[in-house]
């Protein structure tokens, strides 16, 4: 009886531990598949201010929309990540937005945005499944 008892145990740990196992490897794909949607996001937001910039003379507030989309992809990808590589190719993105804005705000019609399309290209990678 106590030997029924101990497989029936044995048995309910293991299929504990395997819907467990396969609940956290069914985060950690959702974890990669929204890395992998806000990066398509923010290369179509880089993409859409690349076009801004380039039609600047028509309308700049475009340019700022465009950058007002990538920080807003860029809060959701830094609130969901724990990878540090991401978080510096985030921080880097942020940091060549910030510099853009300040360029245009500044009356730069043609703002370098080589720090934002580098930084968007590597979180592209960090985000490859």
């Amino acid at each position: 009886m106590a030997s029924r008892r101990h497989q029936r145990l044995a048995l309910a740990t293991a299929a504990a531990l395997l819907m467990l196992t396969t609940a956290a490897g069914c985060a950690g794909l959702d974890k990669a598949l929204d890395c992998v949607r806000t990066a398509d996001a923010i290369a179509t937001s880089v993409n859409n201010l690349q076009q801004a910039v380039s039609n600047a003379s028509e309308d700049i507030t475009q340019a700022s929309e465009s950058l007002d989309e990538i920080d807003r992809e860029l809060k959701k990808l830094d609130d969901t990540t724990d990878n540090a590589d991401l978080s510096k190719a985030v921080d880097d993105l942020q940091a060549g937005v910030t510099e853009v804005r300040r360029s245009i705000e500044a009356g730069d019609a043609t703002p370098d945005l080589t720090p934002v399309t580098d930084a968007a290209t590597e979180i592209g990678k960090v985000c490859s499944p």
